[in-house]
């Protein structure tokens, strides 16, 4: 294993703006706060800049918002 493989394989810091995000600490991943899911900095799509957090999909981004009461006019 060379010097940087291990860096490769671990878990990125990441600041999540609006439509884009700033790699804080290199990493190869990220992990979604919603499932748990593993996803490659590459396929990162959804996340919340109010929670800093990552999703694995849109239904996971929903689920955040719903879990946070952040939408309006919501059935319960």
């Amino acid at each position: 294993m060379n010097r940087l493989e291990g860096r490769a394989s671990r878990e990125a810091k990441i600041r999540y703006l609006d439509g884009d995000f700033q790699i804080l600490m290199p990493g190869s991943h990220v992990v979604c706060a919603v499932t748990g899911e593993t996803i490659p900095i590459d396929e990162l799509r959804y996340w919340s800049v109010a929670r800093q957090e990552p999703y694995a999909s849109a239904a996971a981004s929903l689920e955040a918002e719903k879990r946070a009461g952040a939408l309006p006019n919501q059935r319960r």
